[in-house]
This record gives structure tokens, C-alpha cells and sequence, in this order.
């Protein structure tokens, strides 16, 4: 089972669920979580391949999206949780998409931080070069430049520096494994609309996220009951670009359980 960790137990309060990127963790959420502790109970997990987590080589099937969303819902299943909020970073918005397709049922709402729906031809490019890379360059020299092309400015060091600084501690196999189904990250979202319109959805993406910016602006429509908020001055990982802001808008989206008119989710991602 994937290590968790389960940060309040109030029966009164609803349970968010956080799903950190690649090579990342669950204290990528550092900056949230004792904003969210305050009325929410939290698990925090920690994806195959990530910290104590199983390997993604220790299955009886081919590691996929699919398979890491199911593990996911081998936690909440153990902890007797039908039903939470999501909350997904870059890779973490992927498997939301994953789960939103195969299991909406368990989904009250869902953030998507930096989301990832479909890969652009610079990506294709990069993932081309780091196939042809992966055998002779060690992982992290390939982490690294992707961190530093996802995140460019000066602006991103923050956040580029944390994901560099926690995926020093992801073993080469894994990031490699991860690595190897990236190719598949549309498939995630196919299906979205056909089977998980009603869930109330946010996407949070950074103005500067020049990588996929571009394609959240369509495919955001297209997801159904959902809202696109574009937060000025942060780049792909939003929630440490501008926690503050991330913070308000997030809250203000849960605790309405997407019931929320838009201006006034961009009118608290402001204060």
C-alpha cells in the first residue's frame, strides 16, 4: 500500500486528499496543509516510487496512471473513506484526471494545480531527447534540465529548488518508470467530460506556466463544471509560487464544494 499520512480525524470535517508531482512528495504540501488542517481532515500521499511508497516495479502488471489511481484508492478503501476532495500538483493533476475517469464517484471536488492534459510538441521534443538521454546521463541531470525548462524565471527558483531538492532522494528505476508512461498522459483526460462533468472542478494554472498553459485554456472548458484561474506571477507548481493566493482560492472552492461563482474565486485568489 502507498504510504499515507492522515492529519486530523474529526468526523465532522471532510477529507482532502493531496497528490504531489514526479519525484516530489507529500511536503511539497507543506505550504497548505495548516491552512487546510483548520477545516479539513488531510491525507497525504505519497505516490509509487516516491519515499517508502511500493516500487512501481513491485506489481504483478505494467506500471501505469491507471494502476497509481487505483492504488490511491486502495488508501482511502482503507480508510473507510467513500468520498473526499482531490488535490492534485502537475503529475498529481494527471491521476485526478485518471480517477475522475474510472471512479468519479469518490470525487466531492477536484483542484488541479498545473495540470497536464495533453503534451505540446517542445514536450514531445523533450521527452525524445531524454529517451535517447536516459541510458547515459544520470536521472537527475535529466530531472534537473526539465525543472529548469518547466520553470525558467527567477521568479520559479522556489519551487524549481524544492521539486530538484526532494526528487535527489528518488531512486534512478523510479523516476525512470514514471518516466516511461509520460507518453500517456492524454489518455488521462479522454474521458473526463463523457464520465465526471458533474464533479465541480478548478484549475489553477500559473500565467507563466508557458508549458501547458496553452491547452488548459481549451481543455478546462471542455472538462465540464469546471473554472480555469490563471494566477499572475507563478509558473507550473503554483502552490509554492503563490501559496497565499493558491490558499484563498482552493479554500473558498472546497468549502462551497464548487458551489462558487467565478469572479468570486478570483476575488479571493487576490486577497
Amino acid at each position: 500500500m502507498l504510504e499515507y499520512k492522515v492529519l486530523g480525524q474529526d468526523s465532522s470535517k471532510e477529507y482532502v486528499v493531496l497528490l504531489h508531482g514526479i519525484g516530489g512528495n507529500s511536503s511539497i504540501f507543506f505550504p497548505q496543509i495548516k491552512e487546510f488542517r483548520k477545516n479539513f481532515n488531510i491525507i497525504a500521499i505519497n505516490l509509487p516510487g516516491h519515499k517508502n511508497s511500493p516500487s512501481v516495479d513491485s506489481y504483478n502488471e505494467d506500471f501505469s496512471f491507471e494502476l497509481a489511481s487505483r492504488e490511491v484508492l486502495r488508501v482511502l478503501d482503507y480508510l473507510n473513506i467513500e468520498k473526499a476532495h482531490f488535490v492534485g500538483i502537475s503529475l498529481g493533476s494527471v491521476l485526478i484526471h485518471n480517477i475522475l475517469s474510472i471512479a468519479p464517484e469518490r470525487m466531492e471536488t477536484v483542484v488541479l494545480g498545473g495540470a497536464i492534459t495533453r503534451i505540446n510538441p517542445l514536450s514531445r521534443v523533450l521527452l525524445t531527447l531524454g529517451g535517447l538521454l536516459k541510458n547515459m546521463a544520470p536521472h537527475m541531470w535529466i530531472y534537473s534540465l526539465f525543472a529548469y525548462i518547466l520553470m525558467p524565471k527567477n521568479s520559479h527558483k522556489s519551487s524549481r529548488d524544492a521539486f530538484i531538492k526532494e526528487a535527489t532522494e528518488m531512486e534512478r528505476k523510479e523516476f525512470l518508470g514514471w518516466y516511461k508512461i509520460l507518453h500517456t498522459v492524454e489518455r488521462t483526460f479522454e474521458h473526463v467530460q463523457q464520465v465526471a462533468s458533474h464533479v465541480p472542478k478548478l484549475y489553477l494554472t500559473g500565467e507563466e506556466d508557458h508549458m501547458f498553459k496553452g491547452y488548459i485554456r481549451k481543455d478546462a472548458k471542455e472538462a465540464g463544471n469546471s473554472t480555469l484561474i490563471l494566477v499572475p506571477g507563478s509558473g507550473h507548481v503554483v502552490n509554492i509560487d503563490k501559496p497565499k493566493e493558491f490558499n484563498n482560492c482552493v479554500l473558498s472552492f472546497l468549502k462551497e464544494k464548487g458551489d462558487i461563482k467565478d469572479h468570486e474565486l478570483r476575488d479571493s485568489s487576490l486577497t
